[in-house]
């Protein structure tokens, strides 16, 4: 009971600021809930067994069906593709939605508690747990127009009373932030032949749940626990930063938000702690941070939105200057919060976190770059009417390389290296895409089936097929086998930990300088050459961990780089 008492204490003055007509009826309820669930509940261990993520921990982002042969269920080709080509180099696989959908490649998601039929089981994901930590995504923002929590609203069932929210004339939509240009409020025919309006951030098809009701709240806890219960070591928040909604604001980041997420940890630090809350805000930089909360009371790993684009930069001009100049202010977070570190994701690359940190110029750079490697743009509308790009759809490795490259191929391995070199050495956790660890190229077909521009990096690989290209030399298995190295060398030096030191060193302005651990007896440089020019960087010596070569002053071959244990 004093387990009971103490989670009662922790959660009250969350539940009166969100609640405060109703808070004693919503706490006994919260209570309740995360008491039903205890008892399935248990501590998670990490990577080596620590508590929490270290040296070892990577993460591999990708979908349930990325891979597919005949005759097997997709999550069962997923575990053999990753036993058969992957192995312990990645400790977590970080597994995008898995539930029944109807669009949005899985985040238009139909019911949040089962597995679609067409990806596989629970089973399924239970025998993937025993093999790596695992990643569930909790849309918790949305859910499809297909849902049986919709359809009942429109029936007007009154269980599902306050779940979807109509603005009605009096709600000032005025200053509201989205990342989309479609319409913000949806019709939809009810059963009985009117018409019901409902908020829609994302599309037509993603309508906004409204946790001000307290039952979705209830609910969508009750979802989030029972992830943990399936084995879910980390949970991702998907676009949680829109979740609450309020006449007159910009509707993203409002305090409410950010007490659901305290709620969240709360639970999860007591009931399975050890469990990891990701959350997902594609914003500039100055706000995505503040879903770290003091350190301690919200999430335990915050998407570095601003990584990806920073570094494209770097490659696409041959110079650190702006990426560096952000790094510098990036360090440890706190001892139970860090950084869940990119490049490449299912989505495209998010420009909006680099405002403040790249000009309009710098941003056409990419903008031209994507277009010249045969890649799309996305728009979003800004709160005064205009739109303006919200993300570039491309594949990384594709970006990475110049229009005019004779060897494209071995261009995207070299540069595709030296770009997650930076993602390997940098503060927080790393996290690779399945893509850009198999060295994939553009999906174009998949884009013009669908007219999806998303579909660009998210191409479904044939498993036989890929396992021929990774036996035969080229693209694929140089970027395999060169990430799989750098995994394995980082996975043993503490230098790495996402809660170890970093400092960067302005030497030369093509090279990034990390300097991890700084002042004890595990510091290690990263120098990574972004340029195509051969770089002297005279100051640095040692031993390169990646190769075993000592180094009596470094020389850089272009896009050469170097983990060095100083002597």
């Amino acid at each position: 009971m004093t387990s009971e008492n103490g989670l009662r204490r922790r959660l009250a003055p969350l539940v009166a600021r969100l609640y405060p007509d109703a808070a004693d009826e919503v706490l006994a309820a919260l209570v309740d809930l995360a008491e039903s669930w205890r008892p399935r509940l248990a501590p998670v261990l990490h990577g080596s067994g620590a508590a929490g993520p270290d040296e070892s921990t990577a993460y591999l982002i990708t979908y349930g069906d990325s891979f597919r042969r005949p005759g097997e269920t997709p999550l069962h080709t997923l575990a053999g593709v990753l036993r058969d080509h992957i192995g312990d180099v990645i400790s977590d696989v970080h597994l995008l939605p898995i539930y029944p959908w109807t669009s949005d490649d899985g985040f238009g998601v139909v019911d949040h508690r089962q597995v679609n039929p067409a990806l596989g089981t629970w089973d399924d994901i239970a025998d993937l747990r025993d093999e790596y930590a695992l990643a569930l995504d909790f849309v918790a923002n949305h859910i499809s127009s297909s849902s049986p929590w919709f359809r009942a609203w429109l029936a007007r069932d009154e269980r599902y009373d306050g779940y979807f929210l109509d603005p009605g004339a009096d709600f000032d939509v005025s200053r509201v932030v989205r990342p989309r240009v479609s319409p913000l409020v949806h019709e939809y025919e009810r059963p009985d032949g009117t018409v019901a309006r409902a908020w829609t951030t994302f599309g037509p098809d993603q309508i906004d749940v409204d946790p001000s009701t307290p039952a979705v709240l209830l609910d969508l806890t009750d979802i989030l626990l029972g992830y943990l219960a399936r084995g879910a070591t980390t949970v991702r928040l998907d676009a949680i930063g829109y979740l609450w909604k309020e006449s007159g604001t910009t509707c993203i980041h409002l305090p409410q938000t950010h007490d659901i997420i305290r709620i969240w940890r709360v639970l999860v630090d007591e009931l399975a702690p050890g469990t990891l809350l990701l959350t997902e805000t594609n914003v500039p930089h100055a706000d995505n941070i503040t879903y770290f909360g003091d350190g301690a009371d919200e999430a335990h790993m915050v998407y570095q939105f601003a990584l990806p684009p920073l570094v494209l930069h770097a490659f696409v001009t041959g110079r650190t200057t702006a990426l560096a100049a952000w790094a510098a202010g990036v360090g440890p977070v706190s001892d139970t919060a860090t950084w869940f570190n990119f490049l490449a994701s299912h989505d495209g690359i998010g420009l909006r976190p680099t405002e403040g940190l790249l000009t309009d110029a710098d941003r056409a750079l990419l903008v031209e770059r994507t277009l010249a490697r045969g890649g799309r743009v996305s728009m979003a509308r800004r709160p005064d009417g205009s739109e303006g790009v919200y993300e570039l759809n491309t594949n990384f490795l594709e970006a990475l390389v110049d229009p005019d490259d004779p060897e494209p191929d071995v261009s995207a391995v070299r540069r595709g290296l030296a770009a997650h070199a930076i993602l390997l050495s940098f503060v927080g956790v790393p996290a690779i895409y399945h893509h850009s660890l198999l060295g994939s190229q553009q999906d174009h077909q998949g884009v013009q089936e669908s007219d999806i521009a998303r579909r660009i990096n998210r191409e479904v690989l044939d498993a036989d097929r890929l396992a021929a290209d990774l036996h035969a030399p080229g693209r694929r298995s140089g970027m395999l086998e060169g990430l799989r190295a750098m995994l394995a060398v980082r996975r043993g030096t503490p230098a790495f930990s996402p809660f170890a030191s970093q400092r960067i060193e302005r030497i030369d302005d093509r090279v990034l300088v990390v300097r991890r651990a700084a002042g004890t007896a595990d510091e290690v440089v990263a120098a990574v050459n972004v340029s195509d020019e051969t770089v002297e960087v005279a100051t640095l010596r040692g031993t390169d961990l990646l190769t075993g070569t000592h180094h009596d002053g470094l020389v850089l071959e272009p896009f050469g780089f170097v983990w060095l244990a100083e002597d």
